[in-house]
């Protein structure tokens, strides 16, 4: 008589390669490697691109091999350890604002993590892919629309900043495309990790490089194309500027000091500042230069000098016969903000064609009331002229306007000026039109509509604080300028659809 072995009956197939098993020992020293990479990708001075496309994977392999909601928090900490190391490196200084605002930005960007989690193990390959990417687009769309940060942080797409093939994708879906592809890639590194199979792995690579053919392809068979203006950047010489932060740091209590003080006390300083101006516009202008642009705050006045000071650049724009943008600082004595940030644009008559209000002044530091946000745009014998403030130019929304040149008046600082014009020079693609930001204190630049650097200057490393660019007149409609958020929308809308899907799907059982 013989021993016969009991045999378990067959399992049903699913079609799908089995899952490996998940350990979560091995998860620990993902979440250290994932968050130290994530601080070289937070649209930082030390940013590197690639970092942007390594902490993903690692984050979401920590979180696939977590626990639903310890996973969560630690993925919380690590973005909120990010925001701290932006805020530091960036310089800018902590307040309970840009504290509430690390907390709030850190759990919307853990969200996307946490759907990856609960969805994915009730989805079949294809869909589970898209949901970390529809997630992270939908989210970054979302901090635009809820916080007053805008772009400034939080964006993947401003780490790309120097891949103009990859870039040209922002034309067609804006910022929102950039963070879908990181995240796309990502979700598929992580399912090739997981069960070893290819067909997403070779979708996914197809998707990323028709992106990059595509973009290379608009740079190389459609490059601007048009006649071009000469466009001078000045900024006052760093001798009259270092005087009259001087003069003004003497006024302990601020602005309200400086609207209060004796004209002879501020004066001086501030016509100083103004004739240096002056002069550098006479000087560009008889070298060829049609458009001057001045930096954001480039004249500072008292209110009851300001009406001169604006009498004084009319004149030098019918002189010198240029349409001139001044960035003017206005001290007042209203509360709370005892002042004005505007921008006028002057033509060569000597007309004030706009004066324009900032619409987003800086959360936590400025306190001037924000403009209507209507971005004044003018036809003139160089295209359509355009005009928004520094830290507009981080809301594309804003941004989205029919113009051939977009001028962007600014004041950053050392640490924090070269980023933010790589930010800024986003808007010039998705916009299709040339972009001039004109920086006090930090790095100015000119981008055409394809992202190209026409030209630069770092407020810290010249003596002449002019930037000179030969920018084309006429600009492109992208399908972005045409659509909108459109593609944020659908991944929205893409991520209810794979929720609503997860919920009636029962889970895969471990290891099928």
């Amino acid at each position: 008589m013989t021993n016969t072995a009991v045999q378990p009956p067959p399992q049903p197939t699913t079609g799908r390669p089995p899952l490996r098993t998940r350990s979560r020992a091995h998860a620990w020293p993902l979440l250290p490697l994932g968050t130290a990479t994530m601080l070289f990708a937070v649209g930082g001075r030390w940013d590197i691109a690639a970092a942007a496309w390594i902490f993903p994977v690692l984050l979401l392999r920590f979180t696939r091999l977590s626990r639903v909601w310890s996973g969560a928090l630690w993925i919380w900490a690590a973005h909120l350890a990010a925001a701290v190391f932006w805020v530091q490196e960036s310089a800018i200084g902590f307040n309970p604002v840009v504290f509430a605002g690390a907390l709030a930005l850190a759990a919307l960007q853990t969200l996307p993590f946490l759907a990856d989690r609960l969805l994915t193990a009730r989805l079949r390959p294809a869909p589970a892919a898209l949901v970390f990417p529809a997630a992270v687009a939908a989210v970054e769309f979302l901090i635009t629309l809820v916080s007053p940060f805008g772009t400034a942080y939080g964006s993947l797409a401003v780490t790309q900043h120097a891949d103009l093939p990859l870039l040209q994708v922002i034309a067609v879906t804006g910022p929102w495309g950039i963070g879908f592809l990181i995240a796309y890639a990502a979700s598929t590194v992580n399912g090739l990790w997981e069960r070893a199979s290819w067909r997403g792995a070779l979708v996914c690579t197809a998707v990323l490089l028709s992106v990059l053919l595509a973009g290379g392809a608009r740079l190389a068979f459609f490059p601007p194309q048009s006649t071009t203006v000469r466009i001078a950047g000045v900024t006052p010489a760093r001798t009259v500027t270092d005087t009259l932060k001087t003069t003004l740091a003497r006024f302990a209590d601020g602005p309200a000091g400086v609207a209060a003080a004796p004209a002879a006390e501020v004066r001086p300083a501030m016509t100083a500042v103004e004739d240096d101006l002056l002069a550098a516009t006479r000087r560009e202008a008889a070298a060829g230069a049609k458009i001057v642009i001045w930096p954001e705050e480039a004249v500072r006045t008292r209110e009851p000098d300001e009406a001169a000071a604006i009498a004084a650049a009319r004149q030098e724009a019918r002189r010198s016969h240029v349409y001139l943008e001044i960035g003017v600082r206005v001290y007042s004595a209203a509360p709370p903000a005892y002042g004005r940030d505007e921008a006028l644009l002057i033509d060569p008559r000597g007309t004030v064609l706009w004066t324009y209000q900032k619409a987003h002044p800086i959360p936590g530091s400025e306190r001037f009331t924000p403009g209507d946000g209507h971005v004044p745009v003018v036809r003139t014998p160089y295209g359509r002229l355009a005009n928004v403030i520094c830290y507009d130019a981080d809301f594309p929304a804003l941004m989205r306007t029919r113009a051939d040149i977009m001028l962007v008046p600014s004041h950053d600082w050392k640490e924090y000026g070269a980023a933010h014009t790589d930010k800024a020079g986003l808007r010039a693609i998705e916009g299709g039109y040339a972009l001039i930001r004109q920086d006090a204190e930090g790095v100015s630049a000119a981008y055409d509509d394809e992202g190209h650097v026409l030209a630069t200057s770092d407020y810290f490393t010249t003596d002449r604080q002019t930037m000179v660019a030969d920018v084309p007149v006429h600009g492109v409609t992208t399908v972005y300028d045409r659509i909108g958020d459109t593609f944020a929308w659908l991944c929205l809308a893409a991520l209810a659809a794979l929720t609503g899907t997860a919920v009636v799907r029962p889970r895969r059982p471990a290891g099928r």
